[in-house]
């Protein structure tokens, strides 16, 4: 309806009720006047009436009141029983005519006398019947009134719904136990195409169970019992509930969102909010979408409330889940699946171009290495391209604008892995790395797959082909101390791309299907930014593939085929790292596309290390590197020597010295349970 059109409604729905509360009140004066002994009149009556039909006819769309009678199939006796409570609330001339009607003098005790009971009605409204205040009846399964505490059921008092009541005055109210729980989904543009083919589906799904024009009661309690749940899987949680939205929107349908974490742990308390709920879907025309992304299947307490929310609910109702599940067949209705991916590139792109609007043409092709590398969803994009707006218009130039968008899109994605992983802060640069000149090329290699994806993936058509093996999959094996670390962190520094460091110990669960389903977790996060996934202690993990003699040895492969499979569909770059590279499988190897090998550094590389480790500003005073380079130790424990000999050195209000690094290297060899020799230290101190 137009605002106008509106506002006529409003005005006529006003006095459409202040009609009909008029009869209401002429039955309750009528039975008073019976009371005192008095004859009925029946020329009001048919006044009122009158008056009544005539505000039905000025009505543009149905009132309110016809509206929630049709809806909930109200009787005459329920629909004027329902107005005696409302009349107490809005009208003041029925709390005097409740007291009189219940015979009770008026003093102090009249007050509970003045509310409206189950017996005034049967005695005072025309067409009674009975069986109106069951518990199953309209009015109290849908909670339209409440029942308060009294002598009997007949004698108790009876209150209006707050929510009913603001609903038949026409305001636009919602319940506020639903809107503490319930929130309306984000939307951000359009849906892209492969999101509008979902949406298209979803709403021939349910246009195919019952007709869904605004003419028609929403289907909701036995009516729906055969209208499917519509679960909607894949990681993009908010893609999901645009594309809910949005096929909502095209049914004439409001969606509200809750949580499933949100849910009311009783039963009775569960059963409550299922019966509200279905109410405001029939008064409001609504959908619910349940969010459950966040649900863990392993917490069984959680997902039997989900289940029995899900039994209770008899209206339409979405479904959204990372995962597919067969759990939601307890709900006793069919469940159709539909699964949701991420945008594609080309529609990341489109969305980037229509976010940034006159921007883009500063860009230069920037967007293809922003879609490329960003797995964003459409609402991201659009908050990373507002903010870069933003700070343009303060800025006033264009200048940095690529480095501030890449910024950006780090920022948006990098919420999603930190409670998963050990973020780590990349500040090393090729300088810091000390390395065999193949090593530094194969790294080099490894940026160059890195930076180029865009070009070989989409503009040359090796995606086309398929997903499976464009994921930059890298084993770095060498001892402890090598520098693997590092290499990933100069990697990550060079990309201007997110670290992030998963102890695969800490992974691998004793549990089948849990380790799986933790790399799940933790791939499925990653993609939003493609950040660097450093998994750290592969042999957890890799071994020997061994032969399948039992369920163990079988699903301990089955997990390490998962990994490599996720590696390969990865679109960013994941390392794993090694100390022992002869334990891997060789038949997992070749699946690896760059195997980079940190040696034990020689003497030559030992004295670049020592001659790099120290910093400028670092006070030193006769250092021999050919020396230090005597120390058999990896980089990782020459770091250690010589920040502890800078420890040492400062509390000594002294330059690091050659003592100062005798001391420092007797502790690291003592921890390494090494002995240090003569030949290594012989000549330090004159």
């Amino acid at each position: 309806m137009s605002v106008q059109t509106t506002i006529r409604w409003e005005e006529a729905n006003q006095r459409y009720l202040l009609a009909a509360l008029a009869l209401v009140r002429h039955a309750l004066e009528e039975h008073c006047a019976c009371l005192d002994g008095q004859d009925a009149s029946e020329t009001a009556l048919e006044q009122l009436q009158h008056a009544l039909n005539q505000a039905a006819t000025a009505m543009p769309a149905p009132s309110a009141l016809s509206t929630l009678c049709t809806a909930f199939g109200l009787s005459a006796f329920e629909r004027d029983l329902l107005l005696l409570c409302a009349g107490l609330e809005l009208d003041s001339s029925f709390r005097g005519l409740c007291v009189r009607a219940s015979g009770v003098p008026a003093t102090g005790s009249s007050v509970s006398a003045a509310l409206p009971t189950f017996s005034l009605a049967l005695a005072a409204l025309p067409h009674a019947h009975w069986d109106a205040l069951a518990p199953d009846a309209p009015l109290r399964r849908w909670r339209l009134i409440s029942v308060g505490n009294g002598a009997s059921l007949t004698l108790s008092p009876l209150r209006i719904d707050e929510a009913i009541l603001h609903y038949l005055a026409g305001l636009p109210y919602r319940d506020e136990r639903l809107n503490a729980l319930s929130q309306a989904p984000r939307q951000e543009g359009e849906l892209v195409p492969s999101h509008r083919r979902v949406s298209e589906r979803l709403v021939a799904t349910w246009a195919e169970m019952f007709d869904i024009s605004h003419s028609t009661p929403l289907p909701v309690g036995h009516d729906a019992s055969t209208l499917p749940i519509i679960q909607l899987c894949g990681p993009d949680s908010m893609g999901k509930s645009a594309l809910a939205a949005h096929a909502c929107q095209q049914m004439g349908l409001s969606l509200r969102m809750v949580s499933v974490e949100a849910l009311p742990a009783g039963v009775s308390d569960l059963e409550t909010l299922a019966r509200l709920w279905e109410r405001e879907a029939i008064l409001t025309r609504s959908a619910l979408l349940l969010n459950c992304d966040e649900l863990d299947m392993a917490e069984k307490s959680l997902v039997r409330l989900a289940c029995h929310f899900l039994q209770c609910v008899r209206s339409p109702l979405i479904l959204t889940s990372r995962e597919r599940g067969h759990l939601w067949s307890r709900a006793q209705r069919p469940v159709v699946t539909l699964d949701v991916r991420r945008p594609e590139v080309s529609e990341q792109r489109q969305i980037w171009q229509q976010a940034l609007g006159a921007l883009n043409v500063h860009l230069n092709g920037h967007i293809d290495r922003l879609a490329m590398q960003f797995n964003l969803n459409g609402a991201d994009i659009y908050a990373a391209s507002a903010q870069i707006v933003r700070q343009q218009a303060l800025q006033a130039n264009e200048e940095g604008i690529e480095d501030l968008l890449w910024d950006a899109c780090r920022a948006q994605a990098r919420p999603a892995l930190e409670d998963l992983a050990q973020h780590i802060e990349s500040q090393a640069s090729w300088d810091n790395l000390v390395l065999p000149e193949a090593q530094v090329q194969l790294l080099h290699e490894i940026v160059i797959h890195v930076r180029q994806r865009a070009t070989v993936y989409e503009a040359w058509g090796f995606a086309r082909q398929g997903s499976r093996g464009l994921g930059i999959s890298t084993l770095f094996a060498g001892s402890s101390g090598t520098g693997k670390t590092l290499a990933a962190e100069v990697l990550a520094h060079e990309l201007r791309l997110d670290l992030y460091r998963i102890d695969l110990s800490s992974v691998v669960s004793k549990y089948i299907g849990e380790t799986e389903k933790n790399l799940r977790r933790i791939f499925d996060a990653a993609e939003e930014g493609g950040a660097i996934l450093l998994f750290d202690e592969a042999d957890a993990l890799f071994g020997k593939r061994s032969e399948v003699k039992d369920s163990h040895d079988r699903y301990a492969n089955i997990e390490v085929s998962y990994l490599l499979q996720r590696m390969e569909s990865y679109r960013g770059l994941a390392i794993l790292t090694t100390n022992l590279k002869s334990s891997l499988d060789t038949a997992f190897l070749r699946r690896i596309r760059f195997i980079v090998h940190f040696p034990f550094p020689e003497a030559a590389m030992r004295a670049e290390i020592w001659r790099r480790i120290f910093p400028p500003a670092l006070p030193t005073e006769n250092l021999d590197m050919e020396k230090l380079a005597r120390l058999h130790v990896a980089g990782g424990n020459i770091r250690n020597i010589a920040l502890h000999a800078a420890f040492i050195a400062a509390n000594a209000q002294e330059p690091v010295r050659m003592t100062h690094l005798l001391r420092a290297a007797a502790t690291e060899y003592a921890k390494l349970e090494k002995p240090l020799t003569e030949a290594e230290i012989g000549g330090w101190i004159l």
